[in-house]
């Protein structure tokens, strides 16, 4: 009986994402225009807040340095766009996030606490400002304009980007190298001790999440006509991947694409039905959530399945 179930476990596991990554793929045969708008909304916030989980996660450090990275891929693409093909693009805008954030880790990452917060923050502020500058008295101009694809071409594009996020955050878990991360954001000193290359565990780890965030804004750049740098560096690209990551709960891979899925949805509800009201519904929600789910979606779902078990367990 138990290798039967140890099967079947298996079976669920493995055959369920197969069965949703189906269900995505096929989708845009068959859902509305704005489905698929809105499915490649949801991706966006997943990868954001997937790749803010995968370094902020294990280690600790909490950074707000997401918009800067995202409003680099969206540049990217507004100035090589016209150049070169959609998928160079797309990866030379993870590549340009992927070298600023290996910069900005190697320099910042010794710091610790506030300290490293108020940094990547004002990382953001500066890239802001410095292209609005650029962009007013060198180049003359007040944004740019994005050459446009169709919106089944960005939600594909999404999803291959998602998948592969999936895959890369589950191989660096199941590694030496996540083990390696696990120990920098529960004991760094003790880390250092043992022979872990903090430093480089953790520059490395911030530099590969800032690659898919990069990715991401290179991509939603396209559906976009025009961009400013405003528009690229939002600050709330900062601060929403940390609320749905502590929504859907950190514990286990998929609690930050439940929470990144079930928040954006809900900030697209409350936009057409509150557009007056939906920031302050949001944060009460958020408060709430906090308040009475302390490990989020997860821990909920978690007890949920322990008593189930339990009871399964008690009725043999």
């Amino acid at each position: 009986m138990d290798i039967v179930r140890v099967i079947s476990k298996r079976s669920f596991v493995l055959g369920l994402p197969l069965l949703i990554l189906i269900l995505l793929a096929t989708s845009p045969l068959y859902a509305p225009p704005y489905t698929v708008i809105l499915l490649t909304s949801i991706f966006m916030y997943i990868i954001i807040t997937v790749s803010w989980t995968m370094f902020s996660g294990p280690t600790g450090y909490i950074s707000l340095a997401s918009a800067a990275f995202f409003g680099v891929g969206i540049y990217t693409s507004a100035i090589l766009g016209k150049a070169l093909p959609l998928p160079l693009v797309i990866c030379m805008g993870g590549l340009v996030s992927f070298c600023l954030a290996l910069l900005v880790g190697a320099l910042t990452l010794r710091l610790r606490g506030i300290y490293f917060v108020m940094f990547t923050f004002g990382l953001v502020e500066l890239l802001l400002h410095f292209i609005l500058w650029w962009e007013v008295n060198i180049t003359g101009t007040t944004g740019r304009v994005v050459p446009t694809v169709s919106n089944t071409t960005v939600y594909y594009l999404m999803l291959i980007i998602f998948v592969i996020l999936m895959l890369t955050t589950y191989l660096i878990k199941r590694s030496k190298y996540g083990l390696a991360l696990q120990s920098v954001g529960q004991e760094e000193d003790a880390a250092a001790h043992t022979g872990v290359n903090v430093t480089m565990v953790k520059v490395m780890t911030f530099a590969v999440s800032a690659f898919f965030m990069g990715a991401a804004g290179a991509i939603m750049a396209t559906r976009w006509t025009y961009i400013d740098p405003r528009i690229a560096f939002n600050p709330l690209i900062s601060f929403l991947p940390v609320l749905m990551a502590i929504f859907g709960g950190m514990g286990q891979l998929y609690g930050p694409v439940i929470g990144a899925a079930i928040f954006t949805y809900l900030e697209e509800f409350l936009i057409t039905r509150f557009p007056y009201y939906y920031m302050l519904i949001f944060g009460i929600i958020m408060v709430v959530a906090i308040l009475y789910l302390p490990n989020g979606l997860v821990g909920v779902i978690q007890k949920l399945w322990k008593r189930i078990s339990e009871r399964k367990h008690a009725d043999t």
